[in-house]
């Protein structure tokens, strides 16, 4: 491979597939564009990485979340962030309030949610399916679980397409950092007012389950409940949008496929497993080393900043035979989520809301057809999907 590879280039961004592969084969572990971060692009070295946290430190991530031209991200003081001993209590805390029982407590609203989006959906007529159909679910699980109105609700949206371009945002960009800056100190200012309301009248939400926590004493801080809910806002809501919009752009690829899962629904859930591993929605994950080590045969010293390609670690030859087709009956892998200490909290909510919309979707409409407009992709070395996604869904 000549020079280094710009991840944010368009053509990469619509179909960077080809370069993982080149990169996996060549240089598994190379300086790429931008910044020259270390990708590291085989699933054996990304383990690797996750399986030892003490060497590569999440401290990559905060780095990532607090450039010069901002300092008051909450995502940068989140649990996303911390290494253990500190990582450890802070997750406890937030797995005593967000674990099965919230899952379990929101599925009839989730499958409500679900009947909504797909009844709204013109049949025969081109919609943008991100906005008319991705992007509603998220943001009506979002706000259910923090408590919020339905008239801040829209507004979510606004922050996390600001907020899902940050380390897409360069030194000299200064028009989309103040975009973002703005973005940040908006939904930060609500957010510290729903804290503040949930203290002095606790409801049966997420945020006042957060605030009575208590392990062995100990409770989170405002701050780490404020980088929680940005965590829950650009985690849970734009990776789950990329799901559901990938999950969509199959259907309409694979027409083939959606008759199988209408005539199967059981099939669903390993649907729904095979396209987090073939377009991974949370594309990249950023580590710091905390020392000299040497990972897939290179020497990195003290204070590289990595990129862990989960994209690429999904599509790796050496553990996913013929890596680039879809298919559903192999089997499953929770990689798409993470691996160890900073395994996705969310991910049965992630597959709730994908299940129970998809479900929706393939009882109401037969068959998705591409629409006339191109697709337009996101730019961020985080996540992945189609900013845009232009389909015509038919009744029949």
């Amino acid at each position: 491979m000549s020079g280094r590879i710009n991840l944010l280039a368009p053509e990469i961004r619509a179909n960077p597939y080809p370069a993982y592969a080149e990169l996996r084969r060549n240089a598994p572990v190379s300086q790429v564009d931008p910044g020259g971060l270390w990708a590291v692009s085989r699933q054996e070295d990304v383990m690797h990485v996750f399986k030892n946290p003490q060497i590569f430190s999440s401290q990559g991530f905060r780095q990532a979340y607090r450039p010069p031209w901002i300092s008051n991200y909450p995502l940068a003081d989140s649990a996303l962030v911390m290494d253990p001993p500190q990582h450890t209590q802070r997750r406890t805390l937030i797995n005593r309030a967000f674990g099965t029982q919230v899952v379990t407590r929101i599925e009839p609203r989730v499958r409500e949610f679900a009947q909504r989006i797909v009844q709204a959906l013109p049949n025969g007529q081109e919609v943008n399916f991100v906005e008319h159909f991705s992007v509603l679910m998220p943001m009506y699980v979002l706000g259910d679980l923090l408590g919020l109105s339905t008239e801040v609700q829209p507004r979510l949206l606004s922050w996390v397409e600001w907020l899902g371009q940050f380390t897409g945002v360069g030194p000299a960009d200064t028009e989309r950092q103040e975009a973002v800056r703005a973005t940040v100190n908006e939904a930060r200012g609500h957010f510290e007012q729903v804290l503040a309301e949930r203290r002095r009248n606790p409801g049966d939400d997420l945020i006042s389950d957060l605030l009575r926590a208590r392990v062995e004493g100990e409770s989170l801080s405002d701050t780490d409940l404020l980088g929680f809910m940005f965590l829950l806002l650009v985690g849970g809501m734009e990776t789950t949008i990329h799901l559901l919009s990938h999950s969509a752009l199959r259907l309409q690829l694979q027409p083939e496929l959606m008759r199988q899962l209408r005539e199967q629904p059981s099939l669903v859930p390993r649907f729904i497993d095979e396209v987090l591993r073939h377009e991974t929605p949370a594309h990249g994950v950023m580590r710091l080393t905390s020392e000299e080590t040497v990972l897939g045969g290179v020497r990195l010293p003290k204070g590289a900043r990595l990129l862990m390609l989960m994209g690429s670690a999904n599509r790796d030859e050496a553990q996913h035979p013929d890596p680039d087709r879809f298919d559903m009956n192999r089997p499953s892998s929770n990689l798409p989520f993470g691996h160890g200490i900073h395994f996705c909290v969310g991910s049965q909510l992630a597959r709730l809301e994908a299940r129970l919309s998809l479900e929706a979707l393939l009882s109401r409409f037969t068959r998705l057809t591409a629409g006339a407009q191109p697709i337009q992709w996101n730019s961020s070395l985080i996540v992945r999907g189609p900013a845009r996604l232009p389909l015509v869904p038919h009744e029949s």
